[in-house]
């Protein structure tokens, strides 16, 4: 046998051997769940908290014909989406300065950055807590300017609000990895042939940070639309988003069975969200 074919053999043996690792750790730890969880959709919920052994699709049929899912599903697609767009507009002015700032200010400031992701998402939104209330600092502060502030807390404008700040450290480092293509060079030579600030920006800068938007765009998605806690406590209950209600119906009324299949429908959420970044990104790409 060739050297060649014995060295490529050896090679391709020595990969797979590395990889056996991660296949193991991904098929316990997600693999296997999942599947579990797609059995367990298309069991029967049974009184008390029991599941049926018959195989059944009316788990299925609820969240098709009970408009309250469907629009359970589309306040949780609209309320991510809507989180998303506002975390890239906050991060994307502070990604752009660490990328441009010199080494030791960066290395601080990424510290910052990454700061707020050392103290739990619960103690966080606690925080929002305190300060959206009606007697919290914001509202305080906003109505003795004379201003109408209606509720910040226990509804959707809350939780906007808290998940924002919650995943914005996540954008960032999002955005500050995907600048990598941004040279200043490129930039110099648009201002000598006399473009202005503005046209620099969106005929070069921001198309060359389009692969890290994308990036980030996702991972806030994603995050968004399977967070739990801060929705939950900054919605007061009065926010119907497909964690809560996957809390409620496997904890509260303890129907495993159809909390098995909202957690597909996510799932299949993020499939679709998969779908799109890798259409987006060879778009931004080509």
């Amino acid at each position: 046998m060739p050297a060649a074919v014995q060295k490529e053999k050896g090679s391709a043996s020595l990969v797979a051997m590395l990889l056996v690792p991660i296949i193991v750790v991904n098929s316990i730890g997600f693999i296997l769940p999942i599947l579990n969880l797609a059995q367990l959709s298309f069991k029967e919920a049974l009184v008390g908290g029991g599941i049926g052994e018959a195989f059944t699709l009316s788990n299925w049929a609820i969240l098709i014909e009970d408009t309250f899912y469907l629009e359970v599903l589309w306040q949780s697609v609209w309320v991510s989406a809507a989180i998303t767009l506002i975390t890239l507009a906050c991060s994307y002015p502070i990604a752009l300065y660490l990328h441009r700032t010199s080494d030791p200010i960066r290395t601080v400031l990424i510290v910052l950055v990454i700061s707020p992701l050392l103290t739990s998402a619960v103690i966080r939104t606690y925080g929002w807590v305190a300060l959206l209330s009606d007697n919290g600092v914001i509202t305080s502060l906003l109505t003795s300017m004379g201003l109408n502030v209606p509720p910040l807390m226990f509804n959707t404008t809350g939780v906007i609000i808290g998940m924002t700040e919650i995943l914005m450290p996540y954008m960032i480092l999002a955005l500050f990895a995907g600048f990598g293509r941004l040279d200043q060079n490129v930039e110099d030579a648009a201002r000598a042939l006399g473009a202005n600030e503005l046209r620099v920006f969106t005929r070069v800068v921001f198309p060359l940070t389009l692969p890290g938007v994308v990036l980030g765009c996702l991972l806030v998605f994603v995050l968004a639309v399977s967070s739990f806690i801060t929705p939950k406590l900054l919605g007061g209950g009065r926010v119907f988003l497909l964690a809560t209600e996957i809390y409620d119906q496997a904890i509260v009324t303890l129907n495993w069975p159809l909390a098995a299949t909202l957690s597909m429908l996510v799932l299949i959420v993020f499939g679709l969200a998969l779908a799109l970044y890798a259409r987006a990104l060879r778009l931004v790409t080509a």
